[in-house]
């Protein structure tokens, strides 16, 4: 049956005039060019929908983590008034600040920037917070911040490393939990080397504690990570060549006067880490320090430098294990320290810190073109809070810029708020960063930038990641 149908068919389209046959082929094709546009129209209309689905969603989650928030802060009253005759002996004292009341352990408002409520810790555990609703996911900068174990995180001047392979994230940072003592009367508060801590999480927010993946040297006084010396801010990168994981620190004396860096190196994320050396890069000193990683795998170790007045950039050589003749200074006679680098859209940016010890003081945010510079000054990124909470970026000093996968523009701006009473209960002060953000203020250094995005940290008392980062 179906033999004779093709045959019938075959019959007819002989007796077909060429020319028709001719118009019967490219209407055929016609149509079949027609319905192959059709679907691939279809096609780029539904991902183009998908496409403003998610701009549209970013831009909701964007405001709202871009909500400025107000924040209260009143200084407490005098604690008593003054005699005539003390201040015949001492003069007029200036009046107390918020800094003097931040630094001072007696202080009333001592709750105010270390709460100490257990039930206002930050714990995966899924314990209620103070108004007994569940407060997982959220942060609370300046509060205590527990890991899976109920333990407080210890990893402070720390770095965060995303490894595919695993779909984790790694905390690396100083373990202060040891007591704070001086080692003379005019030293700075220290605590003696316990080693670096790593933390892993799927969700930047729930926290296992790893261990002590470099620990200090207990017995002989000549190494560098002897417990009475400095180690801080240590960094983690991957090194795809040698398959290693690098970490780079400042390490110094009690005294601040060694001025190096160390490398480290491990085969896996969660160490352990072989010690190796330390360097002054390029022959200079290096105090507070970070690295970062570009598109194009090269390195650079970046550090404040001839002390503390400028910042310098070193990129390292292809294996990350040293520095190469490549050098810059940057931010001279600026006098600036903790730098914490990033690029977006080709462009990097950086926060940074002045030089005031433990005691907080104005960030202040930088642009370039080029890593190696020239690098411009776009102002004090931080928004809300109050003019104090500006003026000290939020009582913190910054460590470290996390990207926010899957939210371009977006980023983590993590900040150690230090006790330095206590080194151990030092806090974190985790804020949402983006470019092109909003005005807070006037800038005082826009005046010829303007190409330059705006970087902003904006302040708030809870907040959480998008739900949808947690599902990418």
């Amino acid at each position: 049956m179906m033999t004779k149908h093709k045959n019938t068919f075959a019959f007819h389209y002989k007796k077909i005039p060429k020319r028709q046959k001719c118009a019967l082929t490219v209407a055929i094709w016609t149509l079949v060019v027609f319905i192959v546009a059709i679907s691939l129209l279809q096609t780029d209309m539904r991902k183009s929908s998908s496409q403003s689905q998610l701009r549209l969603n970013h831009l909701s989650i964007a405001r709202e983590l871009e909500k400025i928030e107000h924040e209260e802060f009143h200084m407490p009253p005098t604690r008593r008034k003054r005699s005539p005759r003390a201040f015949q002996r001492r003069g007029n004292r200036r009046p107390r600040t918020a800094i003097d009341e931040f630094l001072d352990e007696s202080s009333d408002l001592r709750y105010f920037f270390f709460p100490d409520s257990r039930r206002e810790y930050v714990d995966p555990r899924g314990i209620l917070d103070a108004n007994n609703i569940s407060s997982t996911y959220y942060y609370y900068p300046g509060r205590r911040w527990l890991d899976t174990d109920g333990n407080p995180i210890q990893a402070h001047g720390g770095g965060v490393l995303y490894v595919e392979s695993t779909s984790l994230y790694y905390w690396y940072g100083e373990n202060k939990n040891g007591p704070s003592y001086h080692t003379h009367e005019k030293g700075t508060t220290r605590v003696d080397i316990i080693g670096v801590n790593c933390y892993s999480s799927p969700d930047l927010w729930t926290w296992k504690n790893e261990g002590i993946v470099l620990p200090g040297e207990e017995t002989n006084v000549s190494h560098d990570l002897h417990i009475s010396n400095v180690l801080e801010r240590p960094k983690v990168i991957y090194n795809e060549k040698n398959d290693q994981y690098i970490m780079w620190m400042h390490v110094d004396d009690s005294n601040y006067t060694r001025a190096s860096v160390g490398v480290a190196i491990s085969k896996t994320p969660t160490g352990p880490f072989t010690y190796l050396h330390s360097t002054r890069p390029n022959g200079y000193e290096s105090r507070d320090m970070t690295i970062f990683k570009d598109d194009d795998l090269k390195a650079y170790l970046i550090y404040s430098s001839e002390d503390n007045t400028d910042l310098h950039i070193s990129q390292l050589t292809d294996d990350y294990l040293d520095v190469t003749g490549s050098m810059r200074k940057i931010l001279v006679s600026q006098h600036r320290e903790a730098p914490s680098i990033f690029k977006y859209e080709n462009i990097y940016y950086m926060v940074t810190s002045g030089c005031t010890g433990w005691a907080p003081n104005k960030a202040l945010a930088h642009a370039a073109e080029s890593i190696m510079g020239p690098w411009e000054t776009l102002g004090n990124p931080c928004v809300g809070g109050n003019k104090m909470f500006k003026m000290t970026t939020f009582f913190s000093q910054g460590t470290f810029v996390l990207p926010l996968k899957g939210f371009p523009g977006s980023f983590i701006f993590m900040a150690d708020r230090w006790n330095y009473a206590e080194l151990s209960d030092s806090r974190y002060v985790w804020l949402p960063l983006s470019v092109d953000g909003s005005f807070d203020d006037r800038m005082e250094y826009n005046f010829g930038f303007s190409a330059w995005s705006k970087i902003s940290i904006y302040w708030h008392r809870k907040w959480r990641v998008p739900s949808e980062f947690r599902i990418l």
